[in-house]
Formats: structure tokens, sequence, C-alpha cells
């Protein structure tokens, strides 16, 4: 009997033989989970096909660009008529300016950005600001909190509060992380100790006010409030990673939620990525304009890019934003993650298995644990063993979730009622044999 091709097997082999662990991103070679990652062909609306044919509703989104779902005919409209006028131009263009303005006006903290293409690239330059706006060279960053791959960044927590952290991958010196101080996220105490320890010496905090790299983790609003009131208090500045948050939580971003509950509220500096793109390569980081006109050409702090603004990029990137601008958007994607985050931990009960579950906006994370953590040492108490198990049944069932235990989940305005009814109702099934 002549087994049935698996294509997915197939380019898996061939690409293990081309590129480093077959993928061009880790997350993507499902080492966490097992087994053998869905080599994607096309994709439309909240699903997306693999080489065998397969289809699978999508709740990764790219990792969360595609608000819109894929292939939003007004995106691609866009997209097709900037490719007819040229790739790449190396030279400033209007559009460009249409996606500053977009962004500036619903973004209040905003007076100025500066366009890159990476989210790395975003997060690596905001530091670079911040140091040179304050002539300072320490920061602060959290435990379990992920701002690109720059060298600086990848940093794991010290051996205690007064040493800074140790490098967490190979290749990046102990010297270059010397001025990272890694501290528990949503510890208020080891805050105010940092701050009296080195409020002198620092740049920034830079924080994930929503951690989408420990699945969905907030930051509380009483640490929040404080570490605004520290930065403000010894003249650090304060960045907002917003990379996943920025126009997925809300409009405004993770900024808004947060301003709502405390009255002015606004960082000094925001990262943003992902969704500002629309799902081609695209970023930005800004804030008010006395700190951003200290970039270069005006100021000392050197930043440059040469697809810096891709036309192309840019408008994919303002059809995006003007879409999700329109009134009840945002209403409407929020009912959405909340009916599926629902039914999730409605199935999770029934079965009789530890879940938990949050969301905001278009953004949702759930864990095998009884209670939502707030650090990332509560994040690793879940259990890893019966997520896998999980991911692979609901892969089965033909639901796509991100393929490790860490990763946060998106739902796109393209999920139909249906969409989220067939999802919660294979989380049913594979609940019950994981009791």
């Amino acid at each position: 009997m002549t087994r049935n091709i698996d294509r997915n097997e197939e380019l898996f082999a061939r690409a293990k033989q081309l590129i480093p662990g077959g993928v061009n991103s880790p997350v993507r070679a499902f080492r966490a989970v097992g087994g053998t990652p869905r080599f994607v062909t096309r994709a439309q609306g909240a699903h997306f096909w693999d080489a065998n044919g397969t289809r699978y509703i999508d709740y990764i989104g790219s990792w969360g660009p595609m608000i819109l779902g894929h292939g939003h005919p007004v995106v691609v409209e866009a997209v097709q008529k900037a490719a007819r006028d040229g790739f790449s131009f190396g030279a400033p263009t209007e559009r460009e300016l249409e996606l500053a303005e977009e962004i500036i006006r619903h973004v209040p903290s905003l007076e100025m950005v500066r366009l890159v293409s990476s989210g790395t690239e975003a997060g690596m330059s905001a530091i670079r600001l911040a140091r040179g706006a304050t002539g300072r060279s320490k920061i602060i960053k959290f435990e379990g909190c992920y701002h690109g791959h720059a060298d600086a960044l990848l940093v794991k927590a010290g051996s205690g509060l007064a040493t800074f952290g140790n490098p967490t991958s190979a290749g990046v010196p102990a010297e270059v992380v010397q001025h990272t101080l890694v501290l528990e996220y949503n510890n208020l105490q080891q805050l105010e100790e940092a701050f009296a320890l080195h409020g002198r010496d620092l740049a920034c905090v830079i924080i994930e006010p929503i951690a989408g790299n420990m699945n969905f983790v907030r930051a509380g609003v009483d640490f929040m409030r404080r570490t605004r009131e520290l930065c403000t208090q010894h003249g650090a500045l304060l960045v907002f990673d917003e990379v996943m948050t920025g126009f997925r939580v809300a409009l405004g971003g993770a900024q808004a939620v947060y301003a709502k509950a405390i009255p002015a509220f606004r960082p000094d500096l925001t990262v943003l990525g992902k969704v500002i793109g629309g799902g081609m390569p695209l970023a930005a980081f800004g804030g008010p304009r006395a700190i951003m006109e200290q970039l270069a050409p005006l100021g000392p702090v050197y930043q440059a890019g040469t697809l810096s603004g891709n036309p192309v990029a840019t408008a994919c990137g303002l059809a995006t934003l003007q879409q999700i601008a329109r009134s009840g958007f945002f209403d409407e994607l929020a009912a959405k993650t909340a009916t599926l985050v629902d039914g999730l931990k409605a199935a999770a009960r029934a079965a009789g298995v530890p879940f938990s579950a949050d969301c905001e906006g278009g953004m949702f994370g759930f864990f095998l644990l009884p209670e939502l953590p707030g650090n990332y040492g509560q994040v690793m108490k879940s259990d890893g063993q019966r997520f896998n198990r999980l991911f692979h049944g609901l892969l089965d069932r033909g639901v796509y979730i991100a393929p490790a235990l860490y990763e946060a989940g998106f739902v796109s305005s393209a999920h139909a009622d249906a969409d989220i009814a067939e999802t919660i109702s294979a989380a049913q099934a594979v609940f019950r044999s994981l009791a």
C-alpha cells in the first residue's frame, strides 16, 4: 500500500539542508511542541492552507499584523497599485508622511515618528535615542519581555538586584549587556530598589505593557503608574514596546488602555510594528518632538535604513490603519476575541483541566494554570507537556495556534462566528482528552 506523500515533511527535510533548523525564525520549527511545521501555500481571511492543501483557522496572523485577516481587498489593491509605481526608491515619498500622520493622529504621546523595517530595529534605535537624549548608559528591562534580538536586549536576570544581566545568546559579550538591568515583571519592590540604586544613571525603562512573549501577561495598573512616576522623578525615559499591542489591543495601543486608569498617562517613547505594516516589513518608533529631534540629521543620535519607509510597505500599512480606524472596529474585534476566550475557558472547566485566559482587543493568551500569572516565573509553571498535546489536538482539527507555550494569539476582523464556534468545538474535544 502506497503511503500518501506529506508535502510538509518533504519541504521541511529540504529546508533543513538549506536553512539553519529549516526555518528563518526559530519558533516556526515546532521544536517546542514536536512534529513537522506546516508550510503555508496561501491564505485568505481567517484561514490558511498548507502544502498538503489542508485548511487551518489561523490564530497567529503572521504573529499579529493581519488584524484584517489575509488578503483584505482594500489592502491588496493599495499594495498592487504601489508595486506598479515602484518597489523602492531610497528617497522620500508622500505616503511616508501620510502613514506618519495616521499613526500620530491615533497615539497622543507621539509628535514625530521615524519609520524603519522591523521591530528589532525600532527597539534598538529607541534605546540608542534614549541614551543619547539623557546622556546615560543604563537601562531596565523585565524578565520575559522580548524587545527584538539586539545584543543589549538578549539578556536574562542577573544573580541579584545590584547586578546586571547575563547574555542569553552565544555571540553576545558580557560587556555588551553590562548596562542592562533585568527586573521581575510586576515587582514593585524591585523597581523601587533599582531606581534607588541606579536612578541617576538610568537612560530608560523599556517594557511590554502587555507582554506577548510570556503568552499574555499584563503590567498591573499600580505597577505601571509607579514606573511612570519613578521615570519622571529620576529623569529616565519610559519606553513602551508596542510592537505587539500597538493598534492591536486598541486604536491608541496599550497606552490608551492604561490612560483610562491613570490620568494623563503617556510613555516618553513608543516602539511600533506589525499592524502598522499590515503584513509587510515595517516598524516605527516615536515620541515628543524634543526627543525625536535628537536623531540625525537634526541631532547627534545616528540611525538610518535603506528600505525605511518602503513605498509598498507604507501603502500596505496605511490602508490597514485606515480600515481599523472606522467606528466600532475595535468593539467588534474585542467581542470576537472575548467570545473565543470565554469558550475556551468553559471547555477547559467542563473537562476539569486547569486553565486561565485573558484578552484585550484582538490579542489573547491562555495558560494551563488555575490563575493568570503576573511574571515570567509564574508563567514557567504552566504545563508544557499538556500544552503540546493541546496544540497538536487543535492542529489535527484544523485550528492553528502558536507552536509555543509562551506566545500570545491573535484574532482578526475576518474571523467569523463559524470560525470561533469551530475552534471552541475542537477545544472541547481536545480538553476532554487532556483531563
